[in-house]
């Protein structure tokens, strides 16, 4: 049997009949509308678009509608317009442990900035009484009176203990802004304090943890409580200034 190509009659009549529209036109000679953007082939509708609302009943363009279409809803911002200010940062969460010893702290760092005016580096202590009231003060002084026990902690402790008018500081409290060496540590141990507050940690000479831990030893017959890590960075910035700025211990020209 003959192929037949698509082009050639097949032998059914495809003429209209009487009344009927011819194709492509409608009655009344009106055209049909054309296909809408987007429209499926053969579908015949065009693509609603969500920010107009719903063209069927009427509906107005929600915020909603509008956000699916990418275009600005009633509230939103309008162009140009600067972000919202972000909320500040909650506070850190309170310390039972530290956060009593924060004042005292700052006390005893207005002691170390004080230090470098006679070329020490800038640690600072003081002693506080059982009742908290501030016994003795102290700087680093071994240059100013070229005295090498002249350490914060040993010269608030003598202080401490002229006020007390003994050397047994008993439910006393050393607070220093620098971990002790070994000779304060010790000089902590025989003073007899109850504790030691301590604000930036020394992993080259400290001897509360760091390098030795001399009050803790438990061959003593007198180990104080320790606390570390009490306003740490601010204790150990005026230490990092002083060496960064190429100053060395010893006197200022």
């Amino acid at each position: 049997m003959d192929a037949r190509s698509p082009r050639e009659p097949t032998g059914r009549d495809t003429t209209p009949g009487p009344g009927a529209p011819l194709r492509g036109h409608t009655p009344g000679g009106a055209r049909p509308a054309a296909p809408g953007p987007g429209s499926g082939s053969g579908s015949g509708s065009a693509e609603q678009d969500p920010a107009a609302g719903d063209t069927t009943t009427g509906a107005p363009a929600t915020e909603d509608t509008a956000a699916r279409a990418g275009r600005p809803g009633r509230d939103a911002a309008p162009a140009g317009a600067s972000e919202p200010v972000p909320e500040p940062a909650p506070d850190p969460a309170p310390d039972p442990v530290r956060d009593r010893w924060r004042e005292p702290m700052r006390l005893a760092l207005s002691e170390a900035v004080r230090a470098p005016r006679t070329g020490d580096v800038p640690v600072g202590a003081v002693v506080l009484g059982p009742d908290g009231a501030v016994l003795g003060r102290g700087r680093n002084e071994r240059e100013a009176v070229g005295d090498p026990t002249a350490h914060a902690e040993v010269l608030a402790l003598r202080e401490a203990a002229r006020a007390r008018g003994e050397w047994r500081l008993t439910g006393c409290t050393l607070v220093v802004t620098l971990e002790p060496c070994t000779m304060c540590a010790g000089a902590a141990v025989l003073a007899r304090v109850d504790r030691i507050v301590i604000g930036a940690a020394d992993a080259k000479a400290g001897a509360a943890g760091s390098l030795w831990d001399v009050v803790r030893d438990r061959r003593l017959n007198h180990r104080p409580e320790v606390i570390h890590g009490v306003l740490a960075e601010e204790c150990a910035a005026p230490l990092t200034r002083f060496f960064r700025s190429g100053r060395r211990p010893g006197p200022r020209t």
